[in-house]
């Protein structure tokens, strides 16, 4: 599986599933288990690689503005969720995260930013198709501590000036 189709398929869903991360994920699952074992790996390591390419402090930032805050759970499942958006989306939040507030058409807070079960979609395919446990993906391991510069959560006047249009979008 090369990107395009990895993309492919990640629109597909989210386009079917009208949004709903949760009902992407499921339908992900459905459509990675008609595929071979290893066209679903293919899958997992392109989504691996880019959960961890999005481990960037400005990110993060980004997702604390739009979430009224972001652990680092949340955070994680910001990731899924910004890859579950598609590639203009999350190629441009990494490009520059305060372009969210102009990516994202509508942000439903009781359902949006969080992709948790994105993360476990390609698992689940490889577990159904296989009955085992999907083995080690051979990826460098992720960064330890997120890219770039620390961002300060706690200063809204900062956070207000390093993402105007999330905070005048996202912040009352």
């Amino acid at each position: 599986m090369d990107e395009t189709e990895f993309w492919e398929l990640v629109d597909a869903a989210r386009e079917d599933a009208e949004g709903d991360p949760e009902e992407q994920a499921d339908l992900l699952v459905e459509r990675l288990a008609r595929l071979d074992p290893e066209a679903v790996l293919d899958f997992a390591r392109h989504f691996e690689s880019r959960y961890h390419r999005a481990y960037r402090w400005d990110l993060w930032g980004a997702a604390w503005v739009l979430l009224d805050g972001a652990s680092d759970d949340a955070f994680d499942f910001f990731r899924c969720w910004l890859i579950g958006q598609g590639r203009e989306v999350y190629e441009g939040a990494l490009h520059d995260p305060d372009a969210l507030a102009d990516l994202l058409e509508d942000f439903d807070e009781e359902i949006d930013g969080d992709g948790e079960e994105l993360g476990y979609a390609a698992d689940e395919a490889y577990e159904q198709l296989t009955g085992t446990v999907a083995p080690d993906l051979n990826l460098p391991a992720g960064p330890a501590e997120p890219e770039g510069t620390p961002v300060d959560f706690e200063n809204d006047s900062l956070l207000a000036e390093r993402y105007p249009r999330l905070w005048d979008r996202f912040r009352p």
